[in-house]
């Protein structure tokens, strides 16, 4: 599999100067830490589990899953080198893999994961990339397996829908209006899974973030 970054490729704070301060800004826009904890606690991860960490940037969610399930595998894949180096440097005591890959073209078995997990990627993403994402992710989980997304979403409220146009003017409008609209949960349907739920939704200095469960 090729590593090259495609030329359309997007950075997560769109500009690649912008990556080493990554981890604060997502950390005081996004509270961060409260849904990234909401995702662990709604996985049910069991001893011997094998988890995927799609588009996983600094690798605070991998690393978080992890501290919780010391049992269980965990693989972070990330298309960005540099944020990858981030999440390795945090990473040498705490067994956790991390592979440069693209989330279109997964390097992974058909079935190999129990649980995949992504936040805060999908809004980079146009609808067909988003499809064929949630297609992948279908493709490398097992019969019983379960995606957990934490993404952009439907506002909770005027204000919320007034702060998200930030988001909206840094990623692109095309790119997050499946995410405003509130149509990620019909995208992954779409793709396979038979019960897609959003669990939950957190208000933001940016906008809601919507926590979303799918079961194979």
């Amino acid at each position: 599999m090729k590593n090259e970054l495609p030329k359309n490729y997007v950075p997560a704070l769109r500009f690649s100067w912008l990556t080493k301060i990554y981890d604060p800004v997502v950390k005081l826009t996004t509270r961060e830490s409260l849904f990234k904890k909401r995702l662990v606690d709604k996985s049910e991860l069991q001893s011997g589990m094998r988890v995927l960490d799609i588009a996983c940037g600094s690798g605070t969610l991998a690393l978080l899953i992890k501290q919780h399930y010391p049992d269980v595998e965990v693989i972070g894949i990330d298309g960005d080198r540099n944020i990858l180096e981030i999440a390795k440097s945090k990473s040498d005591k705490a067994r956790v893999q991390f592979n440069q890959g693209f989330a279109t073209d997964l390097p992974y078995a058909d079935e190999h994961f129990d649980r995949v997990f992504s936040t805060l990627f999908f809004h980079h993403l146009c609808d067909k990339d988003k499809k064929v994402v949630f297609s992948e992710a279908y493709r490398v989980l097992s019969i019983d397996g379960v995606l957990y997304i934490a993404d952009w979403g439907k506002p909770n409220s005027l204000i919320m829908r007034f702060t998200f146009y930030i988001v909206q003017f840094l990623d692109g409008f095309k790119n997050t209006r499946a995410n405003v609209e509130g149509r990620l949960p019909k995208l992954i349907q779409g793709a396979g899974f038979s019960h897609v739920e959003v669990s939950e939704s957190i208000d933001t200095v940016l906008g809601t973030i919507s926590i979303i469960c799918a079961k194979k």
